[in-house]
């Protein structure tokens, strides 16, 4: 019988001695790269924070103290040692989600989180335990590249204000987000890592040897010497090193802790919890360690990967050519051509497909770290300085910069291109993944161009209309692999027809699908009894004069959108054709306003009425 399969809940770990410690972390990694493999997910960060993990649970009394990881893709350890081993539906509809989740489990806070948000609940819980009286600790597990985020530091600020706040700042340190952490922050603490393998370890094993003989001529037991080196190594690492980032705040400061070592982990964390107010433990540690081809993965250490051959590593199903290999060749072949064009993001380079670019263009792509508002606003000023700034986003991620979307760069009319990958149902990683806000978001802001490309050739067309505009653009595509392409059979000023069964003034119902619903809106026309004409507006925003008047010579609308129903595209296309005094029945078809579980795109795409059967029926509920 396996270690592992003796570990139920937190309480099981502390028992455990030295050697079946590291022999537990052996099997759970085993455990990850067999499970991972056979589902896809976050690999690389679940490796590098195994130690971590069952030092946290085996200090800190989980559920009673909140332990809250930031953005949570590295909770699969957290998930294991309480008692959720069962991975054979990994982020699939009714398995485990890839994040944290409530209805799982109570030793689970915060669910599914954007990053940068962890030390605002930590701070918010410890405030809660203060005012009740409660003697627990928020435990905040947040990594350095979080660290780049504002928010963060809004938290530090306000957790530094109270030197009783029973708050444990885990500052798990590898050197990256998804990719290698930018700025200040990186330069600050990377001569850290340095100092605490080279500098401290080389001295202290030169001291060891001496003090082994010294101590145990003065007569000193074993166990005692051992706690007196180990108090000098502690002591090497306050002279050797200055923690100003957090010794200006007035924090505590532990550290810097080898991640992999349980000794140094388990010390580290009683201090913390001993200390009775506020403390950041920095911890160093290895993404994707102790599985060799994510180790050898330079590019993001295996942070996230599909079905995999766990021998080798490799794909087992190749990645197939998709809309961000579009936006990738495109916009580094529009930079090639116009020097104005600059390339942003936001933690997420080669995700967003902005590596290529950067590998021409060093100097004309910016990454900013994990901060969606800042970028937004230096998207501005970039802009106001004669560049065309191309920010590239997660759509979920740019909720964050909403504020400063309209204000910093609609108000102003700046030339910004906003490029949204990953929008609409994304499915695997459930609730907060979903770029399902964008559309309804877009719609709000005052002189935003929207495009939503049905295919790839739309989508480069669009990207080179949109680097020429004189105002904000938005562009949209989804996750993964491209659709055929949709020629239109002919375009009507600037709007494209893509199917119509219907003679020139014979009654119909025009059909408009947007994005990759455009091809699901032409196979319910193509099987419908009614007749239709299904077209694409290219330019979602404004609503194009084109389709007002086409919509008037219909005798219904029907509108299909891989977003939220609410102030959506097809309420401002409604909205529009009242305001004309078109007089016309409209049918709607989105997302619910509802936060959606994990589960298969396609899955959801039928729950939400947006499949080929759901939309045919309702283009046939139409009285024509």
């Amino acid at each position: 019988m396996s270690l592992l399969d003796a570990i139920h809940s937190p309480s099981d770990i502390r028992r455990l001695n030295d050697f079946q410690l590291k022999q537990l972390a052996a099997e759970i990694r085993t455990f990850l790269v067999e499970n991972v493999a056979r589902t896809g997910g976050h690999l690389g960060p679940n490796l590098g924070v195994v130690e971590l993990t069952i030092s946290i649970h085996r200090t800190f009394s989980s559920p009673l103290d909140s332990i809250v990881f930031d953005t949570g893709h590295q909770s699969y350890v957290h998930k294991i040692l309480t008692g959720r081993k069962d991975f054979t539906l990994l982020r699939q509809e009714g398995g485990l989600s890839g994040y944290p989740s409530r209805y799982e489990s109570d030793h689970d806070i915060v669910e599914n989180s954007h990053a940068t948000t962890a030390l605002s609940w930590a701070d918010g819980i410890a405030r809660g335990f203060q005012l009740s009286g409660r003697k627990n600790h928020a435990v905040a597990v947040i990594g350095d590249g979080a660290m780049t985020g504002g928010m963060a530091w809004e938290a530090l600020n306000n957790i530094a204000e109270d030197p009783q706040r029973p708050v444990v700042i885990i500052l798990n340190d590898n050197g990256r987000s998804y990719a290698p952490t930018v700025g200040g922050i990186v330069r600050r603490l990377e001569p850290v890592r340095k100092l605490d393998a080279v500098r401290v370890n080389q001295s202290y094993e030169k001291l060891l040897g001496w003090g082994k003989k010294t101590l145990q001529s003065a007569g000193t037991p074993g166990h005692l010497a051992y706690e007196t080196l180990h108090g000098i190594k502690r002591g090497m690492k306050d002279v050797l090193f200055d923690s100003g980032i957090f010794d200006s705040l007035g924090l505590k400061y532990i550290g810097p802790v080898n991640g992999h070592d349980f000794h140094e982990l388990d010390e580290a964390m009683r201090m913390a919890k001993n200390f009775g107010g506020p403390v950041v433990v920095h911890v160093v540690t290895e993404k994707g360690r102790g599985y060799k081809p994510a180790e050898q993965n330079k590019d993001d250490h295996f942070h996230a990967v599909g079905k995999i051959h766990p021998e080798t590593g490799l794909p087992i199903e190749p990645s197939r050519f998709g809309w961000t290999s579009v936006f990738a060749d495109e916009i580094t072949e529009i930079a090639r051509k116009d020097p104005r064009v600059v390339g942003v993001t936001a933690a997420m380079l080669l995700p967003v497909g902005l590596g290529p670019m950067k590998e021409e263009f060093p100097d004309r792509v910016i990454d900013v770290g994990i901060a969606e508002q800042h970028a937004m606003t230096m998207c501005a000023g970039l802009a106001h300085s004669g560049y065309h700034p191309v920010l590239a986003l997660y759509a979920t991620f740019m909720n964050r910069a909403f504020d400063q979307l309209i204000m910093d760069v609609a108000l102003h009319n700046e030339p910004v291109t906003i490029c949204l990958d990953r929008a609409g149902i994304t499915g695997d990683d459930g609730a907060s993944h979903n770029g399902m806000w964008d559309l309804s978001i877009a719609s709000m802001v005052p002189g935003l161009t929207v495009g939503v490309p049905r295919d790839g050739d739309q989508l480069r067309m669009l990207l080179r209309e949109s680097v020429n505009l004189n105002g904000p653009s938005l562009l949209r595509y989804p996750k993964g692999s491209l659709p055929e392409l949709i020629h239109a059979v002919r375009t009507e000023n600037d709007v494209d027809v893509l199917f119509e069964s219907n003679q020139s003034g014979e009654p119909h119902i025009l059909a408009i699908g947007f994005g990759p619903l455009a091809h699901t809106m032409v196979a319910a026309a193509k099987n419908a009894k009614n007749k239709v004409t299904v077209i694409d507006p290219r330019w979602a925003l404004p609503i194009a004069p084109t389709v007002i008047e086409m919509a008037s010579r219909a005798q219904g609308v029907i509108i299909a959108e891989d977003g939220l129903l609410h102030g959506g595209l097809g309420m401002e296309i409604s909205r529009a054709l009242k305001c004309a005094e078109v007089d016309v029945p409209v049918s709607i078809h989105g997302v619910d306003k509802r936060f959606i579980s994990h589960a298969k795109r396609q899955t959801i795409i039928e729950t939400e009425g947006l499949d080929i059967t759901a939309l045919r029926r309702a283009i046939d509920d139409f009285n024509v």
